[in-house]
């Protein structure tokens, strides 16, 4: 297992000023936090885990290869890393399982599913018990205990309460082209697959929105909403546009 290590500038023409034997005993001292981990933690391959001496691990965690955690994580008892993670400045509640994912400044809760292809980026904050699928990206935002986000998503600058299920292909329009603004979901809501929530908004508690629909304003409590083109069929007219050249 490898240590990362991160040194101010002060620190580095100090040490150009030491000899060899004086630079490990400042290594040994700047790693020795990170060293306690070891009769706390499981590392399946020492040789390709990399730690930052700022971490600090629960009881029974396990790591698994490939994986990076850098600057000041805390992983709470129970906690299984898989491989090709990389975690940078987060706190990991217990009994949370992450899957080949990367999370950035962000606060995890307890017995959360991430991954695989998860992206957390800074300013996010979980509940306990939620499900973050493959290729789901957040910033920025809360998400209620027991919410789901299986799969395909974008939720940047929300608040998500608790219970809500969020379909694949969602996306959080959250950026006009000159400002970034919020879009707050009610316990209890459903989203759709491949709907448009347009901020800013509030989606009202237990509300359906129908897979498709593009939402502009907000809706109340109970609210059912969809927003669908209604498709042209041309009876056997597909071989015309199947044809090829």
């Amino acid at each position: 297992m490898r240590y990362a290590y991160f040194f101010s500038l002060k620190e580095i023409i100090h040490y150009f000023l030491l000899n060899s034997t004086q630079i490990s005993l400042v290594f040994h001292k700047r790693i020795r936090k990170g060293a306690k981990m070891k009769n706390k933690v499981k590392i399946i391959d020492k040789k390709s885990v990399v730690v930052s001496p700022e971490c600090q691990f629960g009881e029974n965690v396990v790591v698994h290869e490939n994986v990076v955690l850098v600057g000041e994580c805390k992983l709470g008892d129970g906690v299984e890393i898989f491989g090709s993670t990389r975690i940078e400045n987060c706190e990991i509640g217990a009994g949370t399982k992450i899957v080949a994912s990367m999370l950035e400044k962000s606060v995890i809760g307890a017995n959360n599913n991430i991954g695989p292809f998860s992206r957390i980026r800074p300013k996010t904050k979980t509940g306990d018990g939620v499900r973050i699928g493959n290729f789901v990206e957040i910033k920025n935002s809360s998400i209620g205990n027991g919410s789901k986000i299986a799969h395909l998503a974008y939720v940047g600058d929300a608040d998500v309460g608790a219970g809500v299920n969020i379909g694949c292909g969602a996306i959080f329009v959250n950026y006009n082209g000159k400002t970034k603004s919020r879009i707050r979901v009610k316990d209890g809501a459903f989203i759709g697959s491949n709907c448009n929530l347009i901020a800013p908004l509030t989606i009202g508690e237990n509300s359906y929105i129908c897979a498709g629909t593009t939402v502009t304003e907000s809706t109340e409590k109970e609210d059912f909403v969809i927003g669908r083109v209604k498709p042209t069929v041309k009876s056997k007219r597909a071989k015309k546009y199947l044809k090829r050249d």
